[in-house]
């Protein structure tokens, strides 16, 4: 009688871990194929494509922000840029996903939690990045070299390159800077050398930051999840932050009150616009120092609404200095 109310007896559930949570999350809303469909939507982390407003830098002190053809042309390099982006997304969660297992947040990504299966992450990463290469070469030659290698450095920061001190966070940085160049490029227009130097600098800022969120959120077990964190510590990246930080503000002074801004955009009043990155810089480093943020600078930006709003002002400011037709 034991042994048939065992059988009889409804089986008990197991305990639920955190991927068994992440996939009752999920498909508590979808089933099937199109659970499948939503983690491939999720893991090319639409949310982060604000990085590719970038590439308006171009555009924008390039003095073509009205000019319809150079309109569609950087939309065009900003949806490249983003399936570009979602391709690396792709390919650095499938190269991630046993860390990303171990991180409280991360390990809720489709492709760690199993929604998404790799072989299937692999092909979409391939198909986007081979779409997104025959669009930037057939909208602008040049613009398709850049994208090219944007493509292959975040292949190799995939790979070895997230593994080495220093050069782990000089390569995102260097992505930001080959957005910039490819905005410029798509239209084309020259770029000035002082606003790479700030895009490096700003990008850098923000990379330290993020490294720096990590150690202090995972504490004990950073190396578990990211084995180069064990050549950081917060007192370093404190330092190196204090830096960048120094650097790009003293850049960005120079580049908004020299003589040569001044002349190429006959006006010497881009100088109003200096208190808008001290002021949004400041913001940021108290979001990571007091708030404990810092891990996701994207959805910061997107969230935290005065730090937004310093961005959007000085973005409007610019323009209405450049533009301005009696400054311009």
């Amino acid at each position: 009688m034991q042994e048939l109310d065992a059988l009889l007896e409804p089986p008990k559930p197991a305990p639920a871990s955190r991927v068994d949570d992440t996939l009752a999350d999920v498909r508590a809303v979808t089933s099937g194929a199109a659970a499948t469909i939503w983690g491939l939507v999720m893991s090319c982390r639409p949310e982060q494509w604000t990085k590719n407003l970038v590439v308006f830098a171009g555009i924008i002190f390039g003095r073509r922000l009205f000019d319809p053809a150079a309109l569609v042309a950087t939309g065009a390099a900003f949806g490249i840029f983003c399936g570009l982006s979602a391709s690396v997304y792709l390919l650095n969660d499938v190269m991630d996903r046993k860390s990303d297992r171990l991180h409280p947040v991360k390990s809720r990504r489709p492709i760690a939690a199993g929604v998404v299966n790799v072989p299937l992450a692999l092909l979409a990463s391939a198909a986007m990045a081979a779409a997104s290469l025959a669009a930037s070469f057939w909208l602008q030659p040049l613009f398709g070299v850049v994208a090219a290698g944007y493509l292959a450095l975040f292949a190799l920061y995939s790979g070895p390159f997230k593994h080495v001190v220093i050069v782990d966070v000089l390569s995102i940085a260097i992505g930001f800077v080959l957005r910039a160049v490819g905005g410029a490029v798509a239209i084309p227009v020259p770029i000035s050398q002082w606003l790479l130097v700030c895009t490096i600098l700003l990008a850098l800022l923000l990379g330290l930051s993020k490294r720096r969120h990590e150690l202090v959120l995972l504490a004990n077990s950073a190396t578990n999840h990211r084995p180069i964190l064990a050549e950081y510590s917060p007192y370093l990246l404190d330092q190196m932050i204090s830096v960048v930080t120094a650097s790009v503000v003293t850049a960005y002074i120079f580049y908004a009150t020299s003589p040569e801004t001044a002349q190429k955009f006959d006006t010497p009043l881009l100088g109003l616009t200096i208190p808008f990155p001290l002021y949004g810089i400041f913001r940021y480093l108290y979001l990571v120092h007091q708030k404990k943020e810092g891990g996701n600078p994207s959805a910061m930006l997107l969230n935290d609404r005065p730090l937004l709003m310093c961005v959007v002002l000085w973005v409007a400011t610019v323009v209405a200095i450049i533009y301005h037709p009696f400054t311009g």
